[in-house]
């Protein structure tokens, strides 16, 4: 029989966090939970707050009020991982004066006589499935959880817990949050380096706190705090107390689960870190075919909070991605691997309503992941914070790939990139380097960034002629005269055309001559020749087949649209754009039905009716799919009709809002637009 102690009073809890930012209505929720003896598990990775946030709720008020002295808090990591010595905790941290309690029974009585809240803190260690004692232990915390007195609290990084817990998974601090509790231990006035320095920790609280605690340590200002940190990264996370990241994070992989799991899960892990987005759970059969095991393995990575599911991917938050990464990407094999997997994906030769086409729209949500693979392999050295890494350039099939990769973003989602000083650095002998040039100068003029894109075209285009490939020379001719056009050059966009049409007849090349023949008609169009215009629109469109390439059909009568409306010939233009816009709805090309809707918004503005004006650019809005310069073309559209409608402040929101966007994508041209219609609305 277990011996009485009867001088025992238990533990008084650990004082709580004396500075505590952010986490205000989380503690709100979890203190109404206590108040009604909900068994509450707090989750989430190491340095996430789990102790803080339980520590602060043990010294709530109102906890107070509502369980007095009968606050308990018990550190699951400093006793030997077994029943007995659980019990043994237990029965001295909530006074109960019984010595080595032989199970839960010994307690109920002294357990059931008052209310309590108790704290398991850093639960995994007893709680852990693959532990020794596991069932045993496990068993015991539920029990102790349905006591009807008692608010059991368990903090845990694993999520298998008793069922009749709350669970809440504890996030990373807000902006604000996190900057508080950085800038209350490093002593300095905000700045935008150190700020976007949190950013890139996720907010994650341990991390701010290290950061914090080695910058003011070694008394570092602002630059050399952005410094150390571009050179070191996580690994200057140590203080000189001998707090670390690395020994927060050690602790997960040295718990049975994970160790069940074998070598191959920390190689996944360094998978996941490697991608910014981490990896789309649709791939996992695809990137790992050689591991079985891999959605045990996977699922069992979120069960410990070293990743998370978002949105159909698996994640990992910044500062365990950056702890967790390959030193050097190039030598592991599973890199390597899904490199070849993404490259066999980007081979599809993309263009509108042929095969292959609507299967590559995977990129708008793999993007970013790509884009970071090609910076890591066509880069020699990638040091932190080096700008002038030096480029591979002997790698051929990388910068291939490369170009196929811009080309999918061209048709699927358009936006800046970062490799275009690399793609610029290259040599010019290189095989891949005009075609590279090629794709980036199209993604720069689908985002209104015309000017460059004409200079990425011209060297393309010397690099072409002098190989003598006459079907590159007139692919880049056609783009460039459409590039003239852009930029209000007519008459050199016209030679430019004229000398592609030549090449197209010469080659035999219908499928070019046509797409050259519609670059000619809007060149004409803008010149206002409409009748040759209308000519060249026309044959273009019967020199394609009865079943032939819808796509450049569709754009050709949008052209012929505008020769009409210009020619005030409304029904005849009318056709035309819904002929064109029936061809898109057909496929759901966005941003020909952008385009449509957009022209017929400018007819019926022609016409003085606003309001079909302004429906039909909001239409074209929501067909502004992931490209952000079209949304900005339909804003400055619609700003330049509320303008005509005396509707200023409306028009002046619509004016800023598309020149924050045409500014963000350096689109020169349409930012100068909405400057010069803000300069008229403020003149009114």
């Amino acid at each position: 029989m277990a011996h009485i102690v009867s001088s025992m009073l238990g533990e008084s809890p650990p004082p709580a966090p004396r500075d505590f930012f952010g986490r205000g209505e989380l503690i709100e929720k979890i203190v109404g939970l206590a108040e009604n003896l909900t068994p509450i598990t707090l989750i989430g990775t190491g340095g996430i707050g789990k102790t803080s946030i339980a520590l602060t709720v043990l010294h709530d008020n109102r906890i107070k009020q509502r369980f007095g002295d009968n606050r308990r808090f018990i550190r699951c990591d400093q006793f030997p991982v077994s029943r007995v010595h659980f019990l043994r905790r237990l029965s001295e941290v909530t006074g109960a004066g019984i010595e080595d309690p032989k199970d839960l029974n010994h307690l109920r009585v002294f357990l059931s006589s008052k209310e309590m809240i108790i704290v398991l803190d850093n639960a995994e260690s007893i709680l852990d499935p693959q532990g020794m004692s596991a069932q045993e232990i496990y068993a015991t915390v539920e029990e102790l959880g349905r006591f009807g007195n008692i608010c059991l609290c368990i903090t845990s990084r694993i999520s298998t817990v008793p069922p009749d817990c709350k669970i809440l998974n504890i996030p990373t601090l807000s902006t604000e949050a996190a900057r508080d509790a950085f800038y209350r231990v490093y002593e300095h006035e905000q700045s935008n380096p150190v700020n976007k320095i949190l950013e890139q920790l996720d907010f994650h609280p341990l991390s701010i706190t290290l950061l914090a605690t080695v910058a003011q340590h070694n008394k570092w200002d602002a630059s050399r705090l952005a410094r150390e940190w571009e050179e070191g990264r996580t690994g200057a996370l140590h203080t000189q107390h001998s707090e670390s990241l690395g020994k927060t994070i050690e602790l997960s992989l040295v718990s049975p689960t994970f160790r069940e799991l074998g070598p191959d899960a920390r190689w996944l892990l360094g998978v996941v870190a490697f991608f910014p987005q981490g990896i789309n759970e649709s791939n996992l059969e695809w990137f790992f075919p050689t591991t079985s095991n891999r959605t045990t393995i996977f699922n069992k990575l979120c069960v410990l909070s070293l990743t998370y599911r978002s949105d159909g991917f698996i994640m990992m938050l910044a500062p365990l991605r950056d702890y967790f990464c390959p030193k050097d990407p190039k030598s592991s094999q599973l890199l390597c691997a899904i490199k070849e997997c993404y490259f066999t994906r980007l081979s599809v030769d993309l263009y509108p309503g042929r095969p292959g086409f609507e299967e590559a729209r995977w990129i708008t949500s793999e993007d970013v992941n790509v884009e970071h693979l090609f910076d890591v392999f066509t880069t020699v050295d990638a040091n932190p914070g080096d700008i002038f890494t030096t480029i591979d350039a002997n790698s051929g099939d990388v910068w291939d790939a490369c170009a196929k990769f811009m080309r999918h973003l061209y048709w699927h989602k358009r936006r800046p990139i970062t490799l275009g000083p690399k793609i610029n650095r290259l040599p010019d002998g290189h095989c891949s380097k005009p075609e590279c040039l090629l794709e980036l100068s199209q993604l720069f003029g689908s985002i209104g960034n015309y000017a460059e894109s004409k200079r990425l075209l011209s060297h393309a285009l010397r690099l072409q002629r002098k190989r003598g490939d006459d079907c590159k020379v007139a692919r880049t001719l056609s783009y460039l005269a459409d590039t003239h056009r852009r930029l209000g050059l007519d008459e050199e966009g016209m030679q430019l055309a004229e000398e592609a049409l030549e090449i197209y007849k010469r080659l035999s090349d219908t499928s070019g001559h046509v797409q050259c023949l519609y670059y000619l008609a809007w060149l004409l169009y803008d010149s206002e020749q409409l009748d040759d215009a209308e000519e060249t629109a026309s044959h273009a469109i019967n020199l394609l087949p009865e079943k032939g390439d819808q796509f450049l059909a569709c754009k050709c009568h949008r052209v012929l649209g505008n020769i009409y409306r210009s020619r005030g010939d409304r029904e005849k233009a009318i056709n035309h754009y819904e002929t064109a816009l029936g061809i898109a709805s057909s496929f759901n090309w966005h941003d020909q039905l952008f385009w449509g809707h957009y022209s017929l918004a400018r007819l019926f503005a022609d016409e003085g009716r606003s309001d079909d004006a302004l429906a039909h650019t909001e239409h074209a809005k929501s067909h502004a799919v992931n490209n952000p310069y079209l949304l900005g073309r339909a804003m400055k559209q619609q700003a330049w009709f509320w303008y005509a409608l005396q509707r200023l402040e409306e028009a002046r929101s619509e004016a800023l809002r598309a020149s924050d966007v045409f500014e963000r994508v350096g689109a020169t041209q349409d930012l100068e637009d909405c400057k010069e219609l803000l300069r008229e609305i403020g003149n009114e």
